[in-house]
């Protein structure tokens, strides 16, 4: 089973939801899917979904996926990273109208640079189900950390 969690933003995360559908209606992905939707106006045929979940029942439903695809939002990708479970994240971004800001657009750069998988195409979530990997930013090396450093300096000069 494949979880999807986009959160409880304010703004839909419809083009995650599209990205879902393309997959689903080519036939490249042959499992159920869990989808918390949030706000999303668009939903992927197919999948079970619910607006919202509870903690408790959000963490067991992450115990029994293979695989967790998330929107980059820090709270889940902390979550994410302490349950042991392959996930994939997908950054909401202003251009999209997905947030207020492109805060996450910009943590996922960061996180890359320390090897999270991060999907900025349909094409990186297909090749990340096909061969999904479990990391964590809790065992980030000092030359990732210093790439991290950098990485955050590049985007957010000093003054």
């Amino acid at each position: 089973m494949i979880l999807v969690s986009v959160g409880t933003e304010q703004f839909p995360f419809n083009r995650l939801m599209h990205w879902l559908e393309l997959l689903i209606q080519n036939q490249l992905i042959d499992e159920d899917i869990i989808v918390q939707y949030g706000t999303c106006t668009f939903l992927p045929s197919g999948t079970t979904v619910y607006r919202l979940v509870k903690e408790d029942s959000f963490r067991e439903l992450i115990q029994e996926a293979r695989i967790v695809i998330a929107h980059c939002g820090e709270g889940t990708v902390l979550l994410l990273d302490t349950l042991q479970k392959p996930f994939i994240l997908v950054p909401r971004s202003v251009r999209f109208q997905e947030h207020v800001d492109d805060h996450q657009v910009e943590l996922a750069l960061a996180l890359s640079e320390m090897g999270v998988p991060i999907a900025w195409s349909p094409g990186d979530l297909l090749r990340f189900l096909q061969a999904p990997f479990q990391t964590s930013i809790s065992d980030v090396t000092d030359s990732s950390a210093q790439s991290l450093c950098r990485s955050l300096q590049a985007h957010f000069p000093l003054q």
